[in-house]
């Protein structure tokens, strides 16, 4: 990926550099290569002759986004060694870098065509987003849809390892592993009611952690995150609205364990977007319920939207996470510091500093007035390299 010859300066800026600490306001960004070597006040930062400048005034500087939970399944994605690089660059973008993400974890998809697209970004053909992945999720038997099903979805028909035993757990984590995912992910249960078998969790989780790897696992049900929780994994994916308040096992299970939590509070909505409104405030009032009860435990929160199951815009998301309590820097710790720290690249991402990677978004309003202005993105940069700029 190509990188600006000469230093570049975002001058005139609020600069959040990080979710915990006062902005900075008319400040300026300088940036060598991928790198930020300064952020300030104006008078405090000396720019280079010669540096390029980027008139921020009136704008908002964070670091840039992490959505902890999309998919690259869907048929856009497929044959992705084959997709134009103009056609792919797009896609990535309307997908994700309009709207801040320059870092993402993918929770279930071919393993093969995912690192394939991975691999054009990092080839520099085209501009998107660090991607994780996760690899093909681990299922109870029975689980996956049919192919007509799963084209009625728009989604690629995809074989997943289907789990019968605890060995089996351990063995098909260890392949995903040794082949180079960068964490497993699980399905507790499916909608048709079959349960992973009992000591699976237990068993991929040794796998992933021998390995410093993180284990998500997708719930479907209250059960189902205490087993999640109980069994040592790093990230619940989703709330459960359906099975109801979560209950004091759950949140004694949640003080116990250093877990974080992928609301995808707008996902609800998604679903239910062909239903009655009380029928969708009802369900995703019990999922913001269910969000407020992780925090009041001292849970982490992930921000992460199953996107690919639903639309790129996150501004819903941020909305509804706003609506059941977190503050705007309780949100933006969801979308940087937290994930950086999850993940173990705080000491390069996630926060703006002399040092760190140079991945920031500009937004066009105040986030601290309205959480949804963080998806209202003027540029994005990934490694000092505009990726995203709003009307060009």
């Amino acid at each position: 990926m190509g990188r600006a010859a000469t230093p570049l300066a975002l001058v005139g800026g609020t600069i959040h550099v990080s979710p915990t600490e006062e902005p900075v306001r008319g400040g300026v960004v300088l940036i060598r290569g991928e790198t930020i070597a300064a952020v300030g006040s104006k008078g405090s930062v000396e720019l280079p002759k010669g540096t390029g400048t980027v008139d921020c005034s009136g704008l908002t500087i964070t670091a840039a986004f992490w959505n902890s939970h999309v998919h690259f399944f869907e048929r856009k994605w497929a044959d992705a060694e084959a997709i134009p690089a103009p056609e792919l660059g797009r896609q990535l973008q309307d997908t994700f870098t309009r709207y801040g993400f320059t870092s993402v974890f993918d929770l279930s998809s071919s393993r093969e065509n995912t690192r394939r697209i991975r691999d054009r970004i990092d080839r520099g053909e085209v501009l998107g987003p660090r991607i994780r992945s996760t690899g093909e999720g681990l299922v109870p038997p029975g689980s996956v849809p049919s192919e007509q099903v799963l084209n009625l979805m728009g989604v690629m028909a995809t074989p997943l390892p289907e789990i019968t035993d605890a060995p089996q757990a351990a063995a098909a984590s260890r392949k995903l592993l040794d082949a180079g995912v960068d964490g497993i992910k699980l399905f507790a249960s499916s909608p048709r009611g079959a349960l992973l078998p009992d000591g699976a969790i237990q068993a991929a989780v040794s796998e992933a952690h021998q390995s410093e790897k993180p284990v998500f696992v997708h719930p479907n049900s209250g059960a189902d995150v205490l087993a999640a929780l109980r069994g040592g994994v790093d990230v619940i994916a989703h709330t459960t609205p359906r099975s109801g308040p979560w209950d004091d096992a759950i949140v004694t299970a949640i003080r116990g364990r250093r877990a974080a939590l992928t609301p995808t509070l707008a996902l609800w909505k998604h679903f239910l977007r062909h239903d009655r409104i009380s029928t969708q405030e009802s369900l995703v009032g019990t999922a913001a319920g269910q969000l407020r009860a992780w925090v009041a435990a001292g849970g982490a929160v992930l921000f992460g939207t199953d996107l690919g199951a639903v639309d790129p815009d996150p501004s819903e998301e941020y909305a509804l996470m706003g609506a059941a309590g977190m503050s705007f820097s309780d949100i933006l710790a969801s979308l940087t510091a937290a994930p950086a720290e999850r993940f173990g690249d705080a000491a390069r991402l996630g926060s703006i500093a002399p040092g760190l990677q140079a991945d920031l978004v500009v937004l066009n309003r105040d986030p601290s007035n309205d959480v949804r202005a963080l998806a209202d993105v003027r540029y994005t940069l990934r490694a000092g390299q505009i990726v995203y700029s709003a009307g060009a």
